[in-house]
């Protein structure tokens, strides 16, 4: 689905099609223009797209491949970043990743929205209601909501994932988990690492605006860049980093845990063994087919062998439990 909001003195036009072409022709180069790829995968489309307005034909392949994460150095023709969003949405007990790729050029901005981003849904709603005005600040200052939204989205998916390790954490310390909690707390640490790829991201987009052939932000959006997202993304960097300590600790715990009820069970089975090995010897003796075993022939010896036996059964359980081995 394409959506193309196009910004206007006092005014917003939202159109949403299909049709490349029908888009396209609603395009009109005095405006400042928002065009939302979401679940667009047609390559032809997407080159089209790319062509309108300019740019290098090797960003349909950047778009499509979606191999390098984080912004493109090249910004010659435009400002290119390929995203990793993490939700709070869990699917196959991971948490969901919003991909896709931004471009930013002088008065438009596109989003290729493989899956669609909430966030971004979110601020196309607030922009219908009048409460952003681009026309004051210009497209870099979507480009610079969208940054900052994707920000304020960790906030509730760190809270979340808080809230998921509390209860694991009381699991974990009343040892009543097995190795699905522990599998639980790996897959929530190996699926947060995406967190990191977009702090990074914009660490890096911080650096470039440094750059004096910087064109793509202004600089009163610098400005708001760096009063207000690199605070945030300190901050977010270090509960980012005391989540993951935290998961590491819940692990360590935990494979302590089921070390300890493995070795338990190895315990009482050895301890099973050594109780009746002493029977087992027993038993064997007078197994084999000697001819001359004098027992054999009394009849006490029967009784006798098996309150032996037992003897050795209840003192050997006896002493393992006074040694608090069971």
């Amino acid at each position: 689905m394409l959506t193309l909001l196009t910004f206007s003195q006092n005014h917003l036009d939202l159109f949403t099609s299909w049709d490349v072409d029908t888009v396209l022709k609603r395009i009109d180069g005095s405006h400042n223009i928002w065009l939302r790829c979401i679940h667009f995968r047609d390559r032809t489309g997407t080159a089209k797209i790319i062509k309108h307005f300019g740019l290098n034909p090797s960003r349909v392949d950047m778009i499509f491949n979606h191999s390098s994460i984080g912004i493109d150095e090249d910004t010659e023709d435009c400002l290119f970043d390929s995203y990793e969003i993490l939700t709070h949405q869990i699917k196959n007990r991971e948490f969901e990743v919003a991909r896709g790729s931004i471009v930013l050029g002088s008065n438009f901005l596109i989003t290729f929205e493989i899956t669609e981003v909430k966030i971004l849904t979110t601020l196309t709603n607030n922009l219908q209601k009048r409460t952003i005005d681009i026309q004051k600040w210009g497209i870099d200052y979507l480009f610079y909501l969208i940054f900052k939204d994707t920000l304020n989205n960790y906030h509730t998916v760190f809270d979340y994932i808080s809230i998921q390790l509390d209860d694991l954490e009381d699991e974990v310390l009343d040892n009543s988990g097995d190795e699905s909690t522990y599998q639980k707390i790996a897959t929530m640490r190996q699926s947060t690492r995406f967190g990191r790829r977009n702090f990074q991201n914009i660490k890096s987009l911080l650096a470039m605006m440094d750059y004096e052939d910087f064109q793509w932000i202004s600089q009163p959006v610098k400005l708001l860049f760096n009063q207000e997202l690199v605070q945030n993304v300190d901050n977010l960097w270090q509960e980012y980093q005391s989540l993951r300590v935290w998961m590491s600790e819940l692990m360590e715990i935990q494979r302590d845990n089921i070390a300890s009820k493995t070795s338990e069970r190895i315990n009482r089975l050895t301890m099973l063994s050594t109780v009746f090995l002493p029977i087992t010897f027993i038993a064997g003796v007078y197994g084999m087919n000697f001819k001359y075993m004098p027992e054999l022939d009394q009849p006490w010896a029967y009784p006798t062998v098996m309150i032996v036996m037992a003897l050795i059964v209840i003192g050997s359980i006896l002493y393992v439990k006074q040694q608090r081995w069971l």
